[in-house]
């Protein structure tokens, strides 16, 4: 069984950068992909980027291609997701998962972290 903590979060003005980490416990298997996902009120859970943990592939939502990038690093099992030119549209908890498969899709996702909450003011 695997844990995530989600950390990282924050208030920041639009244009800023934050750094999101997503911590592991537990044992990450290689064929796992670890997805991050937010949600902001009213609105449903939605997909944000994913990598694969072995290997390293990535994907991203059209939204955050070319603003956010998600890393790895497998001796500290951690995940992270920069976040640049973060826009008052990117305001969300954001949630990492993992998943046996190479999907973008949340309900293929288990072991969902607590979620930290990101706010862009204008």
């Amino acid at each position: 069984q695997v844990q995530l903590v989600e950390s990282g979060g924050g208030l920041v003005q639009a244009g800023g950068s934050l750094r999101l980490s997503c911590a592991a416990s537990g044992r990450m298997f290689i064929w796992y992909t670890l997805g991050w996902f937010r949600q902001a009120p009213g609105k449903e859970r939605e997909f944000v980027a994913l990598i694969r943990w072995s290997g390293g592939s990535t994907y991203y939502a059209d939204s955050v291609k070319g603003r956010f990038t998600i890393s790895r690093d497998n001796a500290r099992d951690t995940v992270y997701l920069q976040m640049n030119s973060l826009q008052p549209e990117d305001t969300a908890v954001y949630y990492c998962a993992t998943t046996q498969t190479y999907n973008s899709d949340p309900a293929f996702y288990a072991n969902w972290g607590q979620g930290t909450q990101v706010t862009v003011s204008s």
